[in-house]
């Protein structure tokens, strides 16, 4: 089975840029990877060598930097070896130049594994004010997500985002049933940090309670820039939030798509 090009190529670019040890310029792009896919642990190759081993659920790897190009990407279970049957492969997949990403490979509301990748949102923020973003990665139904019991976004399903810039601080955030009462996920505390876009991650499956979450921050996005914006990442949350039993057929249905092999020089996407 083949992912489409890009997405293929975003899944993989955190671990090849372990490998590509080149300077960083402007075309480079940032990403960073969130394992988000319950029971799945699998090896990551490029060029033959592993780059990612016993890559495990709930693993949200540093953001990496990796030129754009085109590349032959792999991906095994773990401990299959480089010859392995690949559970994806995709050549000829292109990065593209520039980009603040994050890709998490998840499951969908049906329970499949799938690839999702998110444009992080690096935009300057006020003074006073952090951003909160929020992304439905798991086989679940749609929610509602309160702030300090107050409904924020309404009706995220699978596999959107929503987003909003309020007062730096604390909030007691919760996941419910879509225009219910009826908690699903939480509470837990989310602290807003000034100047920061705080990610938090729903993830697992309902219909298993498996349900997790996992948190990626990233700074530097004060409106007088202290920096050039990076992730906080290689920090998935190891706190679990307990899911009611959602309902609907949420079933894990084995693999994991990724990435790797040998790299192809310089083609632009």
């Amino acid at each position: 089975m083949r992912t489409t090009r890009t997405l293929a190529v975003l899944a993989v670019s955190a671990g090849l840029g372990t490998v590509l040890a080149v300077p960083a310029h402007a075309a480079d792009a940032k990403v960073s990877i969130l394992h988000a896919v319950p029971g799945a642990t699998v090896d990551v190759y490029a060029n033959g060598d592993a780059i990612l081993e016993d890559f495990k659920p709930g693993t949200l790897t540093d953001p990496l930097t990796l030129p754009e190009g085109s590349y032959d990407l792999k991906v095994t279970a773990a401990g299959a070896g480089p010859n392995g049957a690949a559970v994806i492969e995709a050549n000829d997949v292109t990065v593209p130049g520039g980009a603040n990403v994050t890709v998490v490979a998840h499951l969908n509301a049906g329970g499949t594994p799938v690839l999702t990748p998110f444009v992080n949102d690096t935009k300057p923020t006020k003074a006073g004010q952090a951003r909160i973003t929020v992304r439905h990665t798991a086989a679940a139904p749609a929610v509602d997500v309160r702030a300090n019991g107050e409904a924020a976004f309404k009706a995220l399903t699978n596999p959107n985002e929503a987003k909003a810039d309020l007062p730096a601080g604390t909030i007691k955030a919760d996941v419910v049933l879509a225009g219910t009462d009826t908690v699903a996920i939480g509470p837990a505390d989310v602290d807003l940090k000034e100047g920061t876009n705080t990610i938090v991650y729903a993830w697992g499956s309902a219909a298993d309670k498996n349900l997790k979450l996992a948190v990626q921050t990233i700074d530097g996005l004060h409106s007088a820039p202290s920096g050039v914006p990076s992730g906080t990442g290689g920090k998935a949350a190891t706190n679990t939030w307990q899911p009611l039993t959602i309902g609907g057929a949420a079933f894990l249905a084995g693999g994991l798509a990724l990435l790797a092999t040998r790299r192809r020089q310089d083609v632009r996407a």
